[in-house]
This record gives C-alpha cells, structure tokens and sequence, in this order.
C-alpha cells in the first residue's frame, strides 16, 4: 500500500462495503446478523427503512479517550443504514460526557470539562473512520453540548422536566439495580436520561431525525427520547436496541481481564487486537462474522460449513481477524499482525518487523525479566517458560529453545547485544507455542 493514503485507505474500505441484496428487505438482514434485540414497532421500522431517505442517530459519550468493540457494533448498524440511503448523525456527548450514564454497580467519577472536551474531539475521529460524509446522505458529527449548555436550569426544568414521571423514570432497569444498591444514585446520574431525550427532541426539531439506535441495555433512555418527541411534538419516532454481544458460554464480549478491547491503537494495538478475533471460539466466530463484517450471507454460511468440517483450519476465525483489524486498522497494520503473528512462532522472519509492531506483539507476551548478558537459561526461568535452571538446560540440549527464531545451541549461552532486535527486543520460544519477551 506504499504512496496510499490513510484517507485513501479508508475511503476504498468503505466503497467495498455492501448490504446483501439476497434478502427481501434491509429489515430481515439485520435479523439475520443479530443486530436487532429490541425494538419500536418492529414492521414500521421494516418500512421505514425500505421508504424514503430518512435522518437516524447514534450517541457515543466521552467517558474515555476511545471507542471500544461496543461501540463498533454500533457503527457498523449506522453504515448499513447509511448503505440504503438514509442519513446518519453521530452524537458526541460533550455534555452528557460531563455526567455519564449510570452504570449498574456504583456512580461515575466526574471528569474535567477540559479532558471531556479532549475526549469529544477524539472520538469525533473515530466516528468519522466509520461513515461516509460524501454525497446526498452523507454523515454529520454533532455535539450535544451544543443544545444543552445554553439552557438554564429553570429552562430546562420547565420546557423538559415536565414531560418526565418520577414513576416511570425509577423503573428502568439501571435505575432501579442503582435505587436498590448500597450507594443508590445521585440526581445528577439520574437525570441522564432526560438529557438523552433532549438530545432525540433536538435533533427531530433541527434535522428531522426519526431513529436512535443504541445497545439494548440503553433501552430506558432510547425510549426516553420517543416519548418526549410523541409529548411535545405530537410524532412518532423509533428506537433499536442491539443486543448486548455475548460469547457462547454466557461471558461479556470483548473483555480482556477487565478491560475493554479499544479501537485506538496506542491502547490496544493491531496485533492484540487481531490476536483477540483470531482466537474466537469456534461457537462465537460465525455470530461474530455476522455483526462485525459485511461478508454476505453466501460466505459465511460457506465458513460455518468449514467450521463444522474442518475446525482445525480455523479458516473462519482467520478471515474474521484479517476483516475487523482492516476495517478498525487499515490494511498496512492488518499485514502487519498477521506477519508478526507468523514471525513469533517460527514462521516468519522477526528481523523484518517494524518497531512498532513487534513492540505490540512483544507485550502481549509473557516477559522475561534480566538484563543482556544473562544466560539464556536464566531468562528461561524467570520468564516462566520452564521450571528450573536445570529443566532450561535439558530443553536447550535437546534443540527446543529459540531466540529470535533461531536453535540455542549451546546451554551456557547469553543474551547478547546483537541478539537485540530494534536494539531493544528479543523473543525467546520453548518448543512450537511457548513464547515470553525481553525488552532492554
């Protein structure tokens, strides 16, 4: 891809991009890829979205510095509706960013306007990664914070509070966990969701949107903002809810040891993350082919086949892996995970790694404490590999220990300076699968 590019590489992304036309309506294909868990009037919606080109939103709140695979869901929804003509808003919550809605367990921790407004601009980037902004339904980013901060509170209590029942707003289901925990909640959280209505009630007043599409656990406050509109302006408007994205044994997807998988690369980096597609359970990946990627019908059930016959190729997982980390990464980071991935266990030469790349590998690996100079063996230990010293000498002796890919002949060996790869790193294997890093 040299002399390409970011730009270019994405626009190419996304003119390769496709709804599939062997089903009926736009409707049924969102069906059959699992991206509708709930929903207003389910045959409106199928309509609507046959009909004329129409505004819809999504919101994406600056609660971090990124968006994650949640958010991911949400953007590829967008683009499919964006596909069929229809005209996509991406919200960044520059003022909601400053409450944050409530979790189920325990209140947000407030953050800075300053770092809020930091965050607004970044992800703003990211959304515009996902869309189009050419053409007649070309995409627009708008702000919140715009409608919002003008209001006073007496303003808003009058013309916004009013519609609300304290009845109904207590037995939505965030609110209520929080209501019967220890800590319950603040106003400040519970007020989230008449802001998100506002946000709806606005973008119907100044663009004519009829659809908010959100995770099925936002459901409260998406319908938040379809009863406001049917209260103040006498319409209807239409909510989605996407399902919350599971793995076959019941766990939250895209959760590494707690923590999220990003989309930001200095956060999780294309080799961690084409490693987390690559290592989808043969259960999940087929679920996962039909929401992260725009393979068509034809295909994917061609890789469940493969699945089911030949699970050992890992054909599906591989093909899920190259398309997400192309679509979040771009093409040259794709390339280079996957070359990076070979190099590691033996298939690849490590030496043609970019920096950045093999740094990214290297930390996702078990690390080998030391320092140049000392013995391999030694490094071994300390990295985990092996029990002992001793057992690090019988693996060496018997050819099953590699650094940087190449046999350890010698037991009494030392990392060397020129064993440095980027003057900085090394990569020591035990046997086919069994790798740690070192890092000077």
């Amino acid at each position: 891809m040299a002399g390409v590019s970011a730009a270019d590489e994405r626009a190419e992304i996304l003119a390769a991009q496709r709804n599939d036309d062997s089903f009926a309506t736009l409707w049924e294909e969102l069906e059959w890829r699992g991206l509708i868990h709930v929903s207003t009037d389910a045959a409106a919606l199928s309509e609507l979205l046959e009909g004329e080109p129409f505004t819809y939103y999504c919101g994406f709140d600056p609660t971090a510095s990124s968006l994650h695979l949640g958010h991911l869901v949400q953007l590829l929804l967008m683009r499919r509706l964006q596909l069929k003509g229809h005209k996509p808003l991406g919200l960044v919550g520059g003022s909601t960013g400053l409450i944050g809605d409530p979790r189920p367990t325990a209140e947000r921790v407030l953050n800075s306007p300053e770092t809020v407004a930091e965050w607004v601009r970044s992800l703003g980037e990211q959304v515009s990664r996902y869309l189009s902004f050419e053409g007649e339904n070309g995409a627009r980013l708008v702000n919140n914070l715009d409608w919002t901060a003008p209001l006073s509170a007496i303003d808003f209590l009058r013309e916004i509070g009013k519609h609300f029942r304290v009845g109904t707003m207590i037995k939505k289901d965030i609110v209520a966990k929080r209501l019967n925990s220890e800590e319950g909640i603040s106003y400040t959280e519970f007020s989230y969701q008449i802001l998100q209505g506002l946000d709806f009630l606005e973008l119907y007043r100044q663009h004519g949107c009829l659809l908010q599409s959100g995770g099925s656990d936002q459901w409260g406050n998406l319908t938040s903002g379809t009863e406001l509109i049917r209260k103040v302006e006498g319409a209807t408007a239409h909510a989605i809810g996407t399902p919350l994205i599971t793995n076959a044994d019941g766990t939250k997807f895209g959760k590494s040891e707690g923590n999220a998988i990003w989309l930001n690369p200095e956060m999780c980096s294309p080799y961690t993350f084409y490693q987390f597609w690559l290592n989808q359970a043969d259960a999940d990946v087929i679920d996962r082919l039909k929401v992260f990627t725009f393979l068509s019908r034809a295909e994917i059930e061609d890789y469940a086949r493969q699945v089911a016959e030949e699970p050992f190729k890992r054909a599906a997982q591989k093909r899920l892996a190259f398309e997400v980390t192309r679509l979040v990464h771009g093409p040259a980071a794709t390339q280079g995970a996957i070359d990076a991935s070979e190099a590691l266990f033996g298939r690849g030469d490590l030496g043609v790694l970019d920096e950045t790349t093999l740094r990214g590998a290297i930390g996702e690996l078990p690390s080998a404490e030391g320092s140049v100079g000392d013995p391999v063996a030694e490094l071994l230990v300390s990295s985990g590999l092996v029990a002992s010293k001793g057992e690090a000498r019988r693996a060496i002796q018997q050819g099953g220990v590699y650094v940087n890919n190449e046999a350890v002949q010698d037991a009494d060996r030392v990392l060397g300076p020129e064993d440095l790869l980027h003057e900085r790193y090394a990569v020591l294997r035990r046997g086919k699968k069994a790798l740690a890093g070192f890092t000077a």
